[in-house]
């Protein structure tokens, strides 16, 4: 049994532990604001030029408003800056395997936070470019109704954001330049598999799709773009809820190399067959760091 005074000691505890927890809470909502559908005041499709597609001042605010994770002994990890990266202040030495992450169609919601805490409390250095950050930039889905693809420019400007975030990355000291990995959910998947590096700075060594099937009617966005030399993995549930119709539904299985490490895994049993993100669980996890484990080098 506790005495009084332990009892007020831990109160006291449970106390200062809510309160971390609310200031920590608070802090996330604050540097996610405005970068999901909720928050976000969108550019009608009209008012977006070309000139906004690859502008630097739109590239670099997705950058600088990136969640950023790096680890911090094993099974931890913390919340950093893309300017704690550069200016070399987290605090590590040494190279660390890098991934940068593509957040879905909403922006950064909790399961963004989620997926970067789940890697980087396994070793990765984790770096998730927020597209939203853009002054211009028209809505692309409504999630409540599943509607995806409200604007069909909307993965150029992905594609951009991503080749702009692995660029900056190979500049950081810390970043494993060998073992940087594409990552995306919904369509950061479908961005992820369809990204084309532009130059040699923006090759990756392996890159993992959550939540897409690479079936779509527009021909820019279906199946895969990864070189040979990029292992990819694709994960899906067979009855997600977003990819029922005839012309979504199935998986990049048919997209894929198998002979240099890449596979399909479709979730036709259990909870994740229903399920649109997966990576919320354990089977999932486990999935994607086997793939990693297997295909990098470090």
């Amino acid at each position: 049994m506790y005495s009084t005074r332990e009892k007020e000691l831990v109160n006291i505890g449970v106390v200062i532990a809510f309160l971390s927890a609310m200031v920590l809470s608070i802090s996330a909502s604050a540097q996610d604001q405005g970068l999901h559908n909720s928050s976000k005041e969108f550019a009608a499709p009209a008012d977006l030029s070309w000139t906004d597609w690859d502008d630097p001042l739109e590239l670099d605010r997705t950058w600088q408003a990136a969640i950023v994770r790096v680890p911090a002994g094993k099974g931890q990890s913390r919340q950093v800056t893309t300017d704690d990266l550069l200016q070399q202040t987290t605090g590590i030495e040494g190279k660390i395997p890098t991934v940068i992450y593509l957040h879905g169609c909403s922006g950064i919601w909790p399961g963004t936070h989620t997926r970067i805490k789940f890697l980087s409390d396994n070793g990765f250095l984790v770096i998730a470019p927020a597209s939203l950050a853009r002054e211009t930039y028209p809505r692309s889905c409504n999630v409540e109704t599943h509607e995806g693809g409200l604007f069909r420019g909307t993965l150029v400007l992905r594609h951009n954001d991503a080749g702009y975030a692995i660029e900056k990355a190979r500049e950081v000291s810390i970043v494993d330049k060998k073992n940087i990995v594409l990552m995306g959910f919904s369509e950061g998947g479908l961005a992820t598999v369809t990204f084309e590096a532009r130059n040699e700075q923006q090759h990756v060594s392996a890159r993992v799709s959550e939540g897409w099937t690479c079936h779509v009617p527009w021909p820019e966005a279906r199946g895969v773009n990864a070189p040979e030399s990029e292992p990819v993995l694709t994960l899906v549930g067979e009855r997600d809820p977003w990819y029922q119709s005839q012309w979504t539904i199935g998986d990049c299985a048919q997209f894929l190399n198998p002979t240099n490490g890449s596979k399909s895994v479709v979730y036709r049993d259990g909870v994740l067959a229903d399920k649109h993100g997966l990576l919320d669980h354990e089977i999932a996890q486990r999935d994607v760091l086997e793939f990693l484990n297997k295909n990098l080098d470090f």
